[in-house]
């Protein structure tokens, strides 16, 4: 890359549009004529309205939200949602869970400190090197929701398709791969995204919730955790983080400009379907995901020997490439490659393990 910029492969927090990066320096000391950044700036004056309302604005077109879905920026991450969501939506005290890596286990964990959580699918025997499908899902008709983590960062897998729950609300954490593709909304009752992977700088969560799900309040219910108030406050019942919905904007308004995430569809399967061909056809390297499941966000891959994947991973920061080490609970490496990672990034690096390879015969 140019200008001494190198190719980082990090799952989060990563590598974002240089696009992006350029208008957000340009508009560093002086945002649009305030005399100010945005980073100075109240969230309540009318410039931060702008910002704020225009960021909802553009992420429900890209991502065509129905009306009746609210669009909230709450702080604490994705794994704020984690309380959140059993918090706000189990009426009845239970909801299923599929268990396909470390996020969504983390997620079911906290959910049952505020009800029943049932085990819908696991593959955690597996090491979660696989995405069950819509015949081993047990559900439960009952259920106040059913939660899956759309894409495991971790363990490079994704779900190729919606689950059907009836009447069930689908609940889904998109965090590695919202933006990605084209998502029918309507057939969730909650989306929701860490900002830090495919979005934007770190700092939030987007929370896309359908209106009738929102207002079961309860007594112990944290304030800045209720999803009601939150809408009812536009985001702002305290200040909010203000700088990452701009470049939250930012990002959004890029991806309409590429072409929305049909687009961006399009070059996620170039990508991958790239690095996947080469890992299928190497005597060295092996992918850990099982292929039906395999991540178009973040490839896994090993060579089985644990002393030659810690030489790939320096010589990889000698080449230029960074993060490309495998998460501390599986090893080996990983790559992730979202939105902003361009075709001729994981070209390089595929020459460089193809180099590799053949110096390690």
């Amino acid at each position: 890359m140019s200008d001494g910029r190198i190719y980082n492969f990090s799952a989060g927090p990563s590598m974002m549009p240089l696009p992006v990066l350029e208008k957000a320096a340009a508009q560093m000391l002086n945002y649009e004529g305030s005399g100010m950044s945005v980073m100075e700036m109240s969230h309540r004056s009318k410039y931060y309205d702008d910002i704020i309302n225009g960021a909802q604005d553009v992420l429900r077109r890209v991502l065509n939200i129905p009306d009746n879905y609210k669009i909230l920026f709450m702080q604490g991450g994705a794994t704020m949602q984690f309380s959140a969501i059993p918090l706000n939506l189990m009426v009845t005290g239970k909801a299923d869970y599929a268990i396909t890596g470390n996020f969504a286990r983390n997620a079911a964990k906290e959910a049952r400190k505020f009800g029943t959580v049932q085990i819908a699918a696991t593959s955690e025997a597996d090491n979660f090197t696989w995405i069950p499908t819509q015949d081993q899902l047990n559900l439960d008709p009952t259920a106040d929701y059913f939660y899956f983590c759309a894409n495991n960062t971790i363990f490079g897998t994704e779900w190729h398709y919606d689950p059907e729950t009836g009447n069930v609300p689908l609940v889904a954490d998109m965090s590695s791969n919202i933006l990605s593709k084209p998502v029918d909304v309507s057939k969730y009752g909650l989306i929701y995204a860490g900002a830090q992977k495919n979005m934007g700088p770190a700092g939030m969560a987007v929370v896309i919730i359908r209106e009738d799900l929102m207002g079961h309040y309860r007594e112990n219910m944290p304030v800045l955790l209720d999803f009601a108030l939150t809408a009812d406050k536009n985001s702002m019942y305290n200040t909010p983080p203000t700088y990452t919905i701009y470049m939250m904007k930012l990002v959004a308004e890029w991806v309409e400009q590429m072409g929305g995430v049909e687009a961006m569809a399009k070059l996620a399967d170039k990508r991958s379907s790239m690095l996947y061909e080469f890992l299928d056809s190497s005597e060295l390297f092996k992918g850990a995901a099982q292929k039906a499941s395999r991540s178009r966000m973040n490839v896994t891959f090993r060579t089985g020997d644990d002393e030659l994947d810690k030489k790939f991973i320096k010589e990889s920061i000698e080449a230029g490439m960074t993060n490309l080490k495998g998460h501390r609970l599986v090893g080996g490496m990983r790559a992730s490659i979202y939105n902003a990672m361009p075709v001729e990034g994981v070209e390089y690096l595929i020459d460089f393990m193809q180099k590799f390879e053949k110096n390690n015969k």
